[in-house]
């Protein structure tokens, strides 16, 4: 089973390719000379940051302030090339190492020879750390500062909703042309407002 570990990264970031409405998310790790790209959903890409910002909010509860708090300067660079998609992201898993003061984010290769699919609900995106990933899956498993980790998510959350804005009525993305609207019993504007 390939691990791509970071521990730490250089840079790990969240991004995407292509035009709003056609975009690919991707969590890109960087360091030692290598670069790994791992493509997921938008729906995961969220999902994680908002639990990133959870578990440290957890862990400040718990524990107090955690050494290596400082956020790094804010990173808006775009991905580093070449963007070459090492995988599909099927798991994603969040961990805090207490010892080491890190959070231990790990994604897991889909695993498309048992059917599963990429589930649109958050709830079931973000699964508990396990150590051992199945051995037929590829994993990236990135290790970050708490500051780090929060300039991760902070950056992943603008990532995401830089997209299409919502439809005010339905809350779905809105296209270009205009969406059918369930709350509007299917009308279709011409335009965006």
């Amino acid at each position: 089973m390939p691990v791509f570990q970071f521990n730490p990264p250089e840079r790990f970031v969240a991004g995407t390719v292509g035009q709003p409405g056609d975009r690919t998310f991707f969590l890109q790790a960087v360091g030692e000379g290598r670069i790994t790209s791992v493509v997921l959903e938008k729906a995961q890409v969220e999902a994680l940051a908002t639990r990133i910002e959870e578990l440290l909010e957890e862990v400040h509860r718990r524990f107090g302030a955690p050494p290596d708090d400082s956020e790094p300067p804010e990173d808006d660079r775009p991905l580093e090339q070449p963007i070459e998609q090492d995988f599909r992201v099927g798991t994603l898993a969040l961990a805090w190492d207490a010892e080491a003061a890190r959070v231990i984010i790990e994604a897991q290769e889909i695993d498309e020879s048992a059917g599963e699919d990429v589930v649109e609900d958050d709830e079931e995106e973000l699964e508990v750390f396990a150590e051992d990933a199945p051995a037929h899956r590829d994993v990236l498993r990135v290790y970050l500062t708490p500051g780090a980790a929060r300039a991760f998510a902070g950056r992943a959350l603008k990532v995401v909703s830089a997209g299409r804005p919502d439809c005010p009525l339905c809350g779905r993305p809105l296209d270009p042309n205009g969406h059918i609207c369930a709350r509007q019993n299917g009308y279709r504007p011409d335009r965006l407002v």
